[in-house]
């Protein structure tokens, strides 16, 4: 025999003699307890499983809000950017209109002078006496007239200004 301890314990390991029990034949009653305990533990293990199957949805997460946040704000921008582009066509569109009236306004404003001054350069008619409207190029005479000629006279002397459409002569003759 070696009397090195390391083939000392080696010989520990030798065989068992016959009608000598191994360790993994011996009956131990911890054994059957870590069965039923690890039983319990997969049981259990498996109960919180099914468990957590059942949450509800969680809570969006931050990252999850932002992007919510970014997507609701770009909906938002698009809206306020067609807002505006229509409030600017419809501002276009009634300055157009306003700048088209006002020049409707001025040149019914020139006829109106024209009329006046074409009125006033004849001896028979009086233009302190004729009052001139002018609307849409359209020209209404209103006073009086010294006599029909120069009531008549009165409509050329209108329907001759540059811009006169039509001329509706109620100027009345004094008697």
């Amino acid at each position: 025999m070696n009397r090195n301890p390391i083939d000392t314990q080696a010989t520990a390991f030798e065989p068992a003699p016959a009608g000598a029990r191994r360790p993994s034949q011996v009956p131990m009653p911890a054994r059957r307890g870590s069965r039923k305990a690890l039983s319990v533990f997969v049981v259990a293990s498996a109960a919180l499983l099914l468990a957590a199957c059942d949450k509800p949805a969680q809570e969006p997460t931050v990252g999850q809000r932002i992007d919510s946040a970014v997507a609701q704000a770009g909906e938002k921008t698009e809206q306020a950017a067609d807002a505006a582009r229509r409030s600017a066509e419809a501002a276009r569109t009634s300055a157009g209109e306003a700048a088209q009236a006002a020049g409707e306004t001025m040149k019914d404003a020139a006829i109106t002078t024209g009329v006046n001054a074409a009125l006033a350069r004849d001896g028979s008619l009086s233009a302190l006496k004729i009052d001139v409207d002018t609307t849409d190029g359209r020209v209404v005479l209103r006073g009086e007239a010294p006599s029909a000629e120069a009531r008549n006279r009165a409509t050329q002397l209108a329907q001759a200004v540059d811009g006169v459409a039509a001329v509706d002569n109620q100027l009345t003759v004094r008697n």
